[in-house]
């Protein structure tokens, strides 16, 4: 069973990030460049991630564009918080975009701190 649960939510059609997708891979991401698209970013992340934890990691997608889990909605009323969502072990992070390394130190964290 997976010892963390990284939920990125978000909008099917959304950016990964409100960066641009350039050549200086700030994210930490490769093979979703130049697309800067959610869903591919989402795919990129998932693969680097079980590669480096393998099955003690899993990454969910939640997408809102036809409804909204009441756990999100209640998250967005409090914190508007910015698309993407990223959501760790169910709490609220404050990335704000995929962002391979930063996603690792909130993974990390938890592991160290279960």
């Amino acid at each position: 069973m997976a010892e963390v649960i990284v939920e990125i939510v978000g909008l099917k059609d959304s950016e990964c990030g409100p960066f641009p997708c350039d050549e200086t891979r700030s994210c930490g991401l490769e093979t979703c460049h130049p697309s800067n698209n959610l869903l591919e970013a989402i795919n990129a992340l998932r693969k680097e991630l079980l590669a480096e934890y393998g099955d003690r990691v899993v990454v969910k997608t939640t997408l809102i564009d036809e409804g909204m889990p009441e756990d999100v909605r209640c998250i967005i009323e409090e914190h508007q918080p910015p698309i993407p969502i990223i959501l760790v072990n169910d709490r609220l992070t404050p990335i704000g975009r995929i962002s391979l390394n930063l996603i690792k130190e909130e993974i990390e964290s938890v592991l160290e701190n279960p």
